[in-house]
């Protein structure tokens, strides 16, 4: 389902995927993988392509009461 959710994104804001591709540092057939869910990317690549494209990723509990951003969140890499 990733893989629709990403090529959705890019091509609402005619963006190619040699473009992502040069952005998340990937080769354009990598991008075209994630889109066809042939492979699947990391929540890091994920969150990459949606800002590029415009978007952000948040979280919502399903009674609405709790909200965050991915950005709200101290990653770190083990």
């Amino acid at each position: 389902m990733i893989g629709k959710v990403l090529k959705y994104m890019r091509k609402r804001n005619n963006i190619k995927q040699q473009q992502i591709s040069d952005i998340v540092g990937v080769a354009r057939n990598t991008i075209s993988q994630y889109e066809t869910e042939t492979i699947q990317p990391t929540f890091d690549v994920i969150e990459k392509i949606a800002n590029e494209c415009g978007y952000k990723i948040y979280f919502e509990s399903i009674d609405g009461t709790d909200k965050f951003e991915s950005k709200d969140i101290n990653r770190k890499d083990t």
